[in-house]
């Protein structure tokens, strides 16, 4: 009987883990429908999907909660101004980036700005974890370095600027006792922001009422119900599980680029991937063993 309850907990954990990856990826594929073509606006895509995220999200709280002050409360100014950030740079960003590339670099920017944010705060990397964020930082560079495969200079520059917001938004929520409960007053404090996005760009001709449509899928599915679905899951994953775990989007995102969009996956992308994902992993491996010692040590 036990045996059976552990295996029905350990098959939801992994359907939702899966629903999360899927959810995080389908952000870069849905951008990136509505995006390439230029039919849409990125700033009213922006802020469809802010709003579509703020909405769902609040209403989640909602139906836990049984009242809308606690999300009104919640989260803080400095997340919100975060949030917004990563979704403005995104959204331009996705104009010119394939899914797996800006997915891929938007992770890296966000792993390599939470690991220099540790090393400024006193936290003295290991030599394997050193070796990883070197091994992930070359790769990184040959990816957006000039050529004939690289990515759009501007585009990459905007998704770095994206990883970096996202990585100050995960900072300050870090030790949050209500994730879901914090994610929805950011978005709910985005809201502004995202009716002036939405205002300006309806003062322009709509041109294709599918970028919308992608837009409140990515808000309100991919990001609202995604959160949701990740901070569910997340109690059950240790933490290099959870690591390993976004490890995988930029990925799965490429493979939604092929499915979806029709693109190519180039050997560069392909080698960049597979050296920036694999540093990664060896520094965060690497940094909870060190973590582990030193606390048996202590």
């Amino acid at each position: 009987m036990a045996r059976r309850a552990m295996g029905c907990i350990m098959l939801r954990l992994a359907g939702l883990t899966l629903i999360a990856i899927l959810a995080f990826a389908a952000n870069s594929v849905l951008a990136r429908l509505a995006l390439a073509g230029g039919t849409t606006d990125a700033g009213l895509y922006t802020g469809v999907r802010l709003l579509s995220g703020a909405l769902v999200l609040a209403g989640l709280v909602l139906l836990r909660r049984h009242g809308l002050r606690p999300v009104l409360v919640a989260g803080s100014w400095v997340g919100a101004g975060g949030l917004c950030a990563y979704a403005l740079a995104f959204s331009y960003a996705y104009i010119a980036l394939g899914a797996g590339t800006g997915a891929l670099i938007l992770f890296a920017s966000v792993q390599f700005t939470m690991l220099g944010w540790g090393v400024h705060k006193g936290e003295a990397p290991g030599p394997a974890e050193w070796l990883g964020i070197g091994v992930a930082l070359l790769a990184f560079g040959f990816l957006v370095w000039p050529g004939l495969t690289a990515p759009d200079p501007v585009a990459a520059g905007l998704m770095m600027l994206a990883g970096t917001s996202w990585a100050v938004y995960s900072l300050v929520g870090r030790g949050s006792s209500s994730p879901l409960l914090d994610t929805a007053g950011n978005f709910l404090r985005s809201v502004p922001l995202a009716l002036l996005l939405i205002g300006l760009g309806l003062l322009h001709p709509l041109g294709d009422w599918w970028g919308l449509l992608w837009a409140v899928l990515s808000g309100a599915v991919a990001s609202g119900l995604g959160y949701a679905v990740w901070y569910a899951a997340l109690p059950g994953l240790q933490r290099k599980q959870a690591a390993i775990v976004q490890l995988s989007v930029p990925a799965v995102a490429a493979i939604g680029g092929v499915v979806f969009l029709g693109e190519t996956l180039t050997g560069r992308l392909l080698i960049c991937s597979l050296a920036i994902l694999g540093g990664v992993l060896l520094a965060i491996i690497a940094g909870e063993r060190r973590r582990r010692i030193a606390a048996i040590s202590a």
